[in-house]
């Protein structure tokens, strides 16, 4: 399985559509067996999407992310946890563990742009 997450200095980045980096963790066995930062393709909501379809993702945890982001990436057979804060290391061992708090929903950001 490989997970991605939003990256940021350790912590999960809050706005998917402006992330500069994913965590990207690969599991076997419920253990995390390697880890690699992936810079984000700077193209676009729609480019982060195929991103991740094509490093062969399956799950993501995130901060927020909108509708759209949501639909692209559950349509490419990704598994979304949004709306998570913290440590990314810590989000994908409660993942693992089964104890992740998230929402499967679109929770769009504060910010403005």
């Amino acid at each position: 399985m490989k997970i991605a997450v939003n990256y940021d200095n350790g912590n999960i980045f809050q706005h998917f559509g402006s992330t500069k980096q994913f965590k990207l963790y690969e599991v076997e066995n419920q253990k995390v067996v390697s880890t690699r930062l992936l810079d984000a393709n700077p193209q676009g909501h729609a480019t982060l999407a195929v991103q991740l379809i094509d490093e062969k993702v399956n799950v993501v945890i995130c901060g927020t992310l909108g509708m759209r982001m949501l639909n692209l990436l559950e349509e490419g057979g990704i598994e979304v946890c949004g709306n998570v804060e913290g440590s990314c290391d810590q989000a994908v061992e409660a993942y693992l563990e089964g104890n992740l708090q998230y929402s499967k929903e679109a929770h769009a950001c504060s910010c403005s742009h």
